[in-house]
């Protein structure tokens, strides 16, 4: 078995995008296929900087199942871990584009879908207690058996450093955002980091000031709390170090995949042992480059197109 880097759980899917801008989808007639779903984007995001990356997570046995594994294996993921089976369908997600700001999704995933149907059998136990970080989202906590699943991996996992809770609030999976909030407080017993935005750190801890929501999550024991501002940038808190970056310009063509870019960047620098600040930029600067493309997992950049933009050169097109 490999010792992995990253290894992921949760979400997958195959995202839809309109090649047609600014129309509503009844009247796009054009769209494209994307590996899709945020714990598969975070890993395919953490592959592009050389990192041994797996993927848990399930797909219908039909031919989007078969994309999903493929493309996931092509774009540098162990697939070892993706499996399929009976039941529902793999999920598609189409959303619109209107930018800069306004991307509605609509996701095809009720009233369940294969990845909220992760059993503690399909939980490859060595490989999450063995990688140096282990990734988990939000979504994963919003029905059974997959909550029960994650809570079984976080408690193999033993709150080792770096266990790292996405935030990834999605209203439209849960009854009420204090139902989500339980489970939340829960899962943060067993994290070492948690990143959010502003509405997500309300609802995992009350707090939706970016320092106070800060100042929350450290004190239910982690290590590292980030919390996403939009256009104010990104603050990262430490029990010693407080650290805030500006946004880093782009034309935005689809926000959607930002977030998992930058979460793929924060996984490779936290492995690269940078200071704090460093990680915060980079991390930023790759969520501002897949921002200003359309699709998420193959906009994934590497690490020579971050610095390149980093530096203010003219930025190579990411694989």
């Amino acid at each position: 078995m490999t010792d992995y880097d990253l290894v992921t759980v949760g979400r997958t899917g195959v995202d839809i995008y309109p090649l047609e801008h600014g129309v509503g989808l009844e009247d796009v007639r054009t769209f494209e296929k994307f590996l899709g779903g945020s714990a598969t984007n975070v890993a395919v995001a953490a592959a592009q900087y050389g990192r041994d990356v797996a993927l848990i997570t399930r797909t219908g046995d039909d031919p989007f199942g078969r994309f999903v594994r493929r493309e996931a294996e092509r774009l540098g993921v162990d697939p070892t871990y993706i499996s399929s089976g009976e039941g529902p369908p793999t999920p598609v997600t189409f959303c619109e584009v209107f930018p800069p700001d306004d991307f509605p999704l609509y996701f095809y995933r009720y009233p369940t879908a294969p990845d909220l149907q992760l059993t503690t059998d399909d939980l490859p136990v060595a490989a999450i207690q063995q990688a140096k970080v282990f990734w988990l989202t939000v979504t994963g906590l919003s029905q059974e058996p997959s909550r029960a699943t994650h809570f079984a991996a976080l408690e193999a996992r033993g709150r080792r450093s770096h266990t790292i809770l996405d935030l990834d609030y999605r209203p439209m999976f849960w009854e009420h955002p204090e139902q989500a909030g339980a489970q939340v407080a829960k899962a943060l017993e067993h994290a070492t980091v948690a990143v959010g935005n502003r509405e997500e750190c309300r609802v995992a801890v009350g707090e939706e000031d970016p320092q106070r929501a800060a100042d929350a999550l450290l004190e239910r024991g982690l290590a590292l709390a980030v919390v996403k501002q939009g256009p104010k940038g990104v603050l990262a808190a430490t029990a010693d170090e407080r650290v805030e970056v500006p946004p880093f310009p782009v034309e935005v063509v689809n926000g959607l995949g930002a977030g998992d870019a930058f979460g793929g960047a924060l996984v490779h620098g936290l492995l690269s042992g940078w200071d704090l600040r460093r990680i915060l930029e980079f991390a930023n600067v790759a969520g501002a480059l897949v921002a200003g493309q359309l699709e998420c997992s193959t906009a994934m950049p590497d690490q020579a197109t971050v610095e390149s933009a980093l530096k203010g050169r003219t930025v190579a097109e990411p694989h």
